[in-house]
């Protein structure tokens, strides 16, 4: 008996169909990976900006440790850093939380305004440079140094986050309204009390 049936034919390779289909897969796959990586590296700036602020404000709380007996000189009107001017040695110290009746007074001041203005070059970022450019600061870093009663202190840095978050606390007020959106203001801060040195 004969087959009615014609011969049979195999697949073999694959359609352009199943092709287009696989590098569509593999396009979404490498469209993940990249925005992972660009995720990656917005956290990973976020973080070296925190370390860099964490390493200036711990410097400005050793600075007011060091010359304690002028503490009250170091508290500031406005932020320091960037887009604000720091007078040169000798032309703020004399002011309201600042009163200078001595030479020897009159030295810790100066040394108070030599701190801030080193202080508001490293919020500049002169910690780090390439070739001659300062490089090695927060976006836009900015310091407060407010006297909250006396003899206590709250040492702020603030900076420019790369996304929003949520905005810092509302005991935090450096710089605030600065950044265009408060959930793109980045700060730490940090209380100092300093003893009181007549007593």
């Amino acid at each position: 008996m004969k087959s009615t049936f014609g011969p049979s034919f195999s697949q073999h390779g694959s359609s352009l169909i199943e092709v287009l289909v696989t590098l569509v897969i593999l396009m979404l796959g490498l469209l993940g990976l990249v925005g992972l990586m660009v995720q990656s590296q917005r956290s990973q700036m976020e973080s070296y900006q925190r370390m860099q602020a964490l390493v200036v404000l711990q410097d400005m709380v050793n600075r007011i440790n060091t010359n304690r007996k002028a503490a009250d000189c170091y508290a500031l009107p406005d932020p320091i850093g960037t887009g604000y001017f720091v007078p040169s040695v000798g032309t703020r110290a004399v002011t309201s939380t600042c009163p200078v009746v001595s030479t020897e007074e009159q030295g810790w001041a100066d040394r108070t305004d030599q701190d801030i203005r080193e202080w508001n070059s490293l919020l500049l970022g002169s910690a780090e440079k390439s070739g001659t450019r300062d490089v090695g600061a927060m976006l836009g870093a900015r310091g407060c140094i407010t006297l909250v009663s006396a003899g206590v202190y709250q040492v702020s840095v603030v900076w420019q986050g790369g996304g929003q978050t949520i905005a810092p606390p509302s005991g935090v007020t450096c710089g605030a309204d600065l950044y265009g959106d408060e959930a793109l203001r980045r700060a730490v801060s940090v209380p100092l009390q300093i003893a009181n040195l007549n007593s």
